[in-house]
C-alpha cells in the first residue's frame, strides 16, 4: 500500500460490509465491442460474487445489446443504455449513484478496453477492507511498482505531468489522479452525494478524490500494470485533453 492522508469519520469500521460485502464493478462503454466480452468473463473470474454494471451510451457497434443479452442470462449484470448523456463523467457519475441507490458497499471501476487487468479488482478489495479507514484505493501507474506499457514517450510525459500537476494544486495524495481503476467506499460516495459532482469527461476523477478528501476521507494506491488498449480506439482526443485539463484548473481555482 502507498501514499495514504488525511483524517476519517471511522464509524464504518465494525460494519457487515468487512463480513459479507455486496460489491459492484462498474465498467462505461462505448464502441468496446471486441473487448468486453473477454473484460466480463474475467471480471467474473476474478469476482464470482459480485454484480457488474454496464453503462454504455448506445455504441454503434452493438456493445450495449450484446450486454442486455448477456444480462438476461445472468442475473449478476445490470446494463444502463443512455438515451441523452453522454461521456466518461456522467458515466462515471451515475455508476456513484446507483451503487448509493442500491445500497452495495463497495464499488469498483475500471476501463472497458482491457488496459485495467480484472484479475487486480480482488486485490483492491481486500486491501480497503484491511484497512476500515480507507474511503478509496486507487489502482496506480505511478507508485512505486507501477507501470504503463505500450505508450508513447509523448503520452507518458503528458500523463506524468498532468497528474503531477493535479495531485500538486489540488492537494491530493496519491501519485495517479486520473486513472479510473479504484475500489470505493460506497458509504463514502455517500457522504459527499454524487449529485453535487459537476466535471464532466475524466476531470470527474480528480474531482471525486477532492470531494472525498475534503471530508477528511484517507486513500491510498496498489501499484498496477496498464497496458494500452489492442482493439477500438481510444476516446481520449485532444478536445477531451483540453476538456479535462480546463476544469483541472477550475478545480484549482475552487479551492483557493
Amino acid at each position: 500500500m502507498a501514499a495514504n492522508s488525511g483524517g476519517h469519520n471511522a464509524a464504518e469500521t465494525e460494519s457487515r460490509s468487512n463480513l459479507n460485502p455486496r460489491v459492484l464493478v462498474a465498467v462505461c462503454t462505448y464502441n468496446e465491442i471486441e473487448n468486453l466480452p473477454e473484460l466480463v468473463d474475467r471480471i467474473f473470474r476474478s469476482l464470482p460474487t459480485g454484480d457488474l454494471l454496464i453503462i454504455d451510451d448506445q455504441s454503434p457497434d452493438q456493445t450495449g445489446a450484446w450486454a442486455i443479452a448477456r444480462a438476461e442470462h445472468d442475473s449478476r449484470i445490470r446494463v444502463v443504455i443512455r438515451d441523452h448523456e453522454r461521456g466518461l463523467g456522467t458515466a462515471i457519475r451515475r455508476a456513484f449513484e446507483y451503487a448509493v441507490e442500491q445500497r452495495y458497499d463497495f464499488l469498483l471501476n475500471l476501463d472497458g478496453d482491457l488496459s485495467h487487468e480484472p484479475e487486480v479488482l480482488p486485490e483492491l478489495l481486500e486491501l480497503i477492507l484491511a484497512h476500515p479507514e480507507l474511503d478509496v484505493v486507487v489502482g496506480s501507474r505511478y507508485c512505486a511498482g507501477g507501470s504503463v506499457r505500450n505508450w508513447t514517450l509523448r503520452r507518458r510525459l503528458m500523463s506524468r505531468i498532468v497528474n503531477r500537476f493535479a495531485a500538486t494544486v489540488l492537494r491530493l495524495p496519491v501519485s495517479d489522479c486520473s486513472g479510473s481503476l479504484r475500489c470505493y467506499r460506497v458509504a463514502a460516495l455517500a457522504a459527499i452525494d454524487p449529485t453535487t459532482i459537476h466535471s464532466e469527461g475524466y476531470a470527474v476523477l480528480e474531482e471525486v478524490l477532492l470531494k472525498l478528501r475534503a471530508r477528511g476521507g484517507q486513500m491510498a494506491e496498489l501499484p498496477i500494470v496498464f497496458s494500452d488498449r489492442i482493439h477500438g480506439t481510444s476516446k481520449l482526443t485532444l478536445a477531451e485533453t483540453i476538456r479535462a485539463a480546463t476544469q483541472l484548473i477550475r478545480l484549482a481555482w475552487d479551492q483557493r
